[in-house]
């Protein structure tokens, strides 16, 4: 199949609309929005709790670890529904599927639990 420029003509509209929408949004945010400039204005704001110490503190690599395995567990769920939804349509295949999908989590975890991640304290 041949494409000729005339044929992405409608893309580049939308993105020219978009970028145009962008920079309007931007420049008329910053030409009506207030200027008022202060030391309390300024001051970082936490749900109405002071500021204390700096921001830079270090955070334990392993409350990282910890989130995205949260995310990875949480994502196979997503996969786990449609596939209990059409079981039946699925047959054998979708069952053997879903034992090696399941089967590479169960390596992945047994892989985190040796490596310790899941340990607070060492």
């Amino acid at each position: 199949m041949n494409y000729q420029p005339q044929d992405f003509l409608p893309i580049f509209v939308q993105l020219a609309a978009a970028l145009a929408f962008i920079v309007a949004t931007m420049v008329a945010t910053h030409t009506l929005g207030p200027k008022r400039h202060s030391k309390k204005k300024d001051d970082a704001f936490e749900c109405g709790i002071e500021s204390i110490g700096d921001a830079r503190t270090p955070i334990s690599v392993k409350y990282f670890l910890v989130a995205i395995l949260f995310v990875l567990f949480d994502i196979e769920i997503v996969f786990m529904y449609p596939w209990a939804v059409n079981f039946k349509q699925l047959s054998w295949n979708g069952f053997y599927d879903m034992l090696v999908f399941m089967g590479l989590l169960l390596v992945g975890f047994l892989y985190v639990l040796k490596k310790g991640i899941l340990k607070w304290e060492k």
